[in-house]
């Protein structure tokens, strides 16, 4: 799959918002870089974090909540 479709994938987990998804990649990719074991099944010994995460999150393996804090 190209990674144009991957990223189209990923974006309708986030309603099309390119911010989002961004920072589910980051965050994702930061996780992987520390030692978190891939969820998707494929040789990624050759691969970025970054390309990990966002095939994880186009495969659904990979959520992002929302906090939202009060201004005081």
């Amino acid at each position: 799959m190209r990674t144009e479709q991957i990223v189209s994938k990923a974006l309708l987990n986030f309603d099309g918002d390119r911010y989002k998804l961004s920072l589910a990649v980051a965050k994702r990719a930061k996780a992987l870089s520390m030692g978190a074991a891939p969820l998707i099944e494929t040789d990624t010994r050759k691969m970025k974090f970054t390309d990990i995460a966002i095939m994880e999150i186009a495969d659904g393996k990979v959520k992002i909540e929302a906090s939202v804090e009060a201004k005081k």
